[in-house]
């Protein structure tokens, strides 16, 4: 692997924050305007590091490139079954395309040919600002993203009706049964 290019730091840089905003994502219990926010996000710098990675082929199509395809095709599923309704399609093909981030990562980063080991070598200085300067950016913007989702646009707490069940008959303000 040769010199960082502008498409490899562009690569690099939205892989990082996908890589640092996942976990966020995946183990916040709750699914509120916030995920969605924050998913939005994440979901636009999968396509581009998926699109980025096109840009990059010093040797031609690889396996990795492979993997940008099966990630695009995920991207499109989860989103569709989200649409429908269906958590658990949604759930699965975005963890599914969190971990195969991760493995390209991994891939990419123990391979000592490729760009991040000898990057770690020759300018560790500007590989941790880079870090850094993402996960700043990553905490920041999940911090106030969570924060504004609570409090609405207003700045006042919103309060959250209380969940009745769907067995039983909805009620109006007077307490009398609906029809």
């Amino acid at each position: 692997m040769g010199s960082l290019t502008p498409v490899i730091a562009v690569h690099a840089v939205a892989a990082l924050y996908v890589l640092l905003l996942g976990p966020l994502q995946i183990l916040r219990p709750r699914r509120d305007r916030a995920h969605r926010i924050l998913g939005g996000t994440w979901v636009a710098a999968m396509l581009v590091v998926c699109g980025a990675s096109f840009g990059i082929m010093p040797d031609g199509f690889s396996w990795l490139h492979g993997l940008s395809l099966w990630t695009l095709t995920c991207m499109v599923i989860s989103l569709s079954a989200i649409r429908r309704g269906n958590v658990g399609v949604h759930r699965g093909f975005m963890i599914g395309s969190y971990l195969g981030t991760l493995t390209a990562f991994a891939f990419a980063a123990l391979v000592p040919t490729r760009l991040i080991p000898q990057l770690l070598h020759s300018d560790l200085p500007m590989v941790l600002m880079t870090v850094l300067g993402v996960a700043l950016l990553v905490g920041c913007f999940a911090l106030l993203t969570i924060r504004s989702a609570r409090t609405g646009a207003t700045g006042a707490a919103i309060e959250r009706p209380s969940a009745q069940p769907r067995s039983q008959p909805a009620t109006g303000p007077l307490g009398q049964q609906d029809s």
